[in-house]
């Protein structure tokens, strides 16, 4: 990847985020990265609209906020529609990734628990975004 990636990261564990950094850093991914911990401070984000990320990864399961209505925000707020979407949470549910694909996410992927797989994800971030 030739530029350096703005990513907006949703997520509220920091070994989930400690970990994606790592990846993205072991595979030579030259990013920069805004970091939303609390589902409730999205809004606030949107609203700026001062540094609209090239792709967004972001969990399910927030604090205040759940994801499910975090995705339907971002794509109604005004210059997100474009941006890819990952989702990338614990559910498993059939009825989360639906849901999701319905509203625009771009790909739904499990919450890996390895290393290796965390460098699965990094690719498929480098797959959604475009030079």
């Amino acid at each position: 990847m030739s530029k350096n990636l703005n990513i907006l990261l949703i997520e509220d564990d920091n070994d989930d985020i400690e970990l994606l950094q790592d990846a993205l850093r072991d595979n030579h991914v030259d990013f920069r990265m805004q970091v939303i911990k609390d589902g409730g401070e999205v809004a606030a984000y949107l609203e700026k609209k001062q540094d609209i990320p090239d792709i967004i990864v972001m969990d399910l399961n927030l604090p205040k906020v759940h994801g499910r209505d975090i995705l339907k925000s971002i794509r109604a707020s005004d210059g997100f529609g474009h941006v890819p979407i990952i989702i990338l949470t614990t559910s498993s549910s059939k009825s989360d990734m639906d849901y999701t694909y319905k509203e625009g996410a771009s790909r739904y992927l499990i919450k890996p628990t390895t290393s290796q797989g965390f460098k699965d994800v990094v690719q498929t971030i480098q797959e959604h975004v475009k030079d």
